[in-house]
């Protein structure tokens, strides 16, 4: 597939106050294999009930609180920040044939939910703030914080997940790379991986702040 301005920026579909699906993007729309995500926002007393089917998943709370119920466990009270910009996340990774249902327990809710096809079992997981591992890359100009939710390495088969924080002015990504092949060096460590990644961004135009969702997936 050939990208231009046209097909990689999608915008969201509701208004601002309306509950639903914000956005979404699907491998078959984006043209490749693996990674599919949407943004959902709900009103308090709203219920979703899903299943996984042959896909592992990530929820990754944006604001909010939830509680979710499922076959392979119960999580009570998810969440507590009232927006992306009031501190750390909790996420909710959750297996293959995973059958749930969502409960929000505040005004609002608003959740990223990514989720790619896999052959493996694995363990549900909730991520606390505290289990969020911070990092700081770039400077000067380029410097941003990166919040690591399902970084590499986690019990999980294809997701990778984490939150940037870009201070206003400042580059998100640089210096330039990208990471459409997969190479290694002499020695056998990586030096470019193969991924599909979709960005889900925020602005906080008080404080001069924008936030960087990014979803990964080796393919």
């Amino acid at each position: 597939m050939n990208y231009g301005a046209e097909n990689l920026l999608v915008r969201s579909t509701l208004g601002i106050g309306e509950f639903g699906v914000i956005n979404s993007v699907s491998a078959t729309k984006a043209g490749w294999k693996f990674l599919n995500a949407e943004i959902r926002r709900f009103e308090e007393g709203a219920t979703w009930t899903g299943a996984t089917g042959e896909f592992e998943s990530v929820m990754v709370i944006l604001g909010g609180r939830c509680s979710v119920e499922s076959d392979k466990g119960e999580w009570s009270s998810v969440g507590r920040r009232p927006n992306v910009f009031a501190g750390m996340p909790y996420a909710l990774y959750l297996p293959r044939h995973t059958q749930f249902t969502l409960q929000p327990l505040t005004e609002v809710l608003e959740i990223a939910h990514c989720w790619v096809p896999t052959d493996e079992d694995h363990r549900p997981q909730l991520v606390t703030p505290e289990q969020s591992k911070i990092e700081i890359r770039g400077g000067g100009n380029a410097t941003r914080q990166i919040n690591g939710i399902i970084p590499p390495g986690f019990e999980c088969h294809r997701i990778v997940c984490v939150e940037v924080y870009t201070p206003g002015g400042n580059w998100s990504s640089y210096p330039g790379h990208k990471h459409d092949v997969h190479t290694e060096d002499g020695a056998g460590n990586l030096s470019e991986a193969d991924l599909e990644e979709i960005y889900y961004y925020k602005i906080d135009k008080p404080q001069g702040f924008a936030i960087q969702r990014v979803y990964t997936t080796d393919r």
